[in-house]
């Protein structure tokens, strides 16, 4: 039976995979900034992610209700929990294809698209909870856009502000250069509050479709935990490849700009997390590095890079749940 315990066991260690990779992945997101622009040595910048990662996951769990609870309902899927592996499986192969190749893909499109794919597959598109997925989808499609404006109106406002300070453009970038640090430091724990829980999500998802407890509203402290820890260790090995990307490829960062995309974004994913809405991190910083770097100069951003990062925001969903149903195909046969 897919409800025993060795394939609760395989779920488990599976969604703490996922927030392993998830955390090297999506350590760029936190540090990139600050490393480009010297304000602390990557290793310290490393060390710092990993500890408010770890903080930020244990600090709230409404994300993590939403991912078990609103894309379907476990409790009616007869393999609920090979529908679990399947998804965990294929997300994890998307994420490292991506990390392997340094492009910032989204952890959560990747897990969500994964978890459609495998339920379209085990069940049909009628147990598929539609309005909810709509209500995720909305939210990973907006929250970049309102990044991408964000961070161009508070890089202005600052400019604004800044222009009538009489001091030398290298004393304003050095003083925000001690800034980022609290805005990278803001930004890792938000990246942990939002990130860490979509595992806890997908675990309480299993244990639910396995019959092991009944709410898909309740997150075990024990899931809490191993989510936390697996997120900040992987965010301790750091994803320097991806962090190369969005650190100078995509503009080049000063403290100026480097505070005011970490801000921006930390702010954005904050407040999604307090509704409950999963994001992608890695969306939302890129976005707002893009939206800073436009407010300095149009020609500055390296559009190509952008739209390169764009696409494989777009296709990423909908891959992922291809891989997903293929995956739970094979695992059916097998299991």
């Amino acid at each position: 039976m897919h409800t025993s315990l060795p394939y609760i066991v395989a779920v488990v260690v599976l969604a703490v995979f996922f927030d392993f990779i998830n955390g090297f992945h999506d350590t760029a997101n936190a540090i990139a900034t600050t490393v480009s622009t010297k304000a602390l040595p990557p290793r310290i910048a490393v060390v710092m992610a990993a500890i408010t990662n770890f903080v930020g996951a244990l600090a709230f769990t409404g994300v993590a209700k939403t991912i078990g609870g609103k894309i379907a309902d476990p409790a009616k899927l007869e393999y609920g929990v090979l529908i679990v592996i399947a998804a965990l499986i294929a997300s994890i192969s998307w994420n490292l294809v991506t990390w392997w190749y340094g492009i910032p893909s989204s952890s959560s499109h990747a897990l969500i698209g994964s978890v459609v794919g495998a339920v379209f597959m085990s069940a049909g598109a009628a147990n598929i909870n539609w309005s909810g997925f709509t209500e995720i989808f909305e939210a990973l499609i907006l929250s970049p856009v309102i990044a991408l404006l964000g961070g161009y109106l508070l890089m202005n406002l600052f400019y604004f502000v800044f222009r009538r300070v009489p001091s030398p453009p290298s004393k304003v970038n050095r003083r925000f250069r001690y800034f980022q640090i609290l805005t990278a430091a803001l930004q890792s724990f938000t990246h942990g509050t939002n990130d860490a829980q979509k595992a806890m999500g997908i675990i309480v998802f299993a244990l639910v479709a396995a019959g092991v407890q009944t709410d898909s509203g309740t997150i075990p402290f024990w899931v809490q935990f191993i989510c936390a820890l697996s997120m900040g260790v992987g965010t301790s090995v750091g994803g320097w490849r991806i962090i190369k990307t969005v650190g100078g490829k995509i503009t080049k960062i000063e403290p100026i700009n480097g505070a005011t995309a970490d801000l921006t974004s930390s702010s954005i994913i904050f407040t999604f997390t307090q509704l409950g809405l999963p994001v992608s991190s890695t969306h939302v910083i890129s976005s707002a590095i893009m939206g800073v770097g436009a407010a300095k100069r149009l020609k500055g951003v390296n559009w190509g890079v952008a739209k390169r990062i764009v696409i494989t925001w777009l296709i990423t969903l909908p891959i992922s749940a291809v891989i997903s149903a293929v995956v739970f195909y094979v695992l059916q046969l097998f299991f």
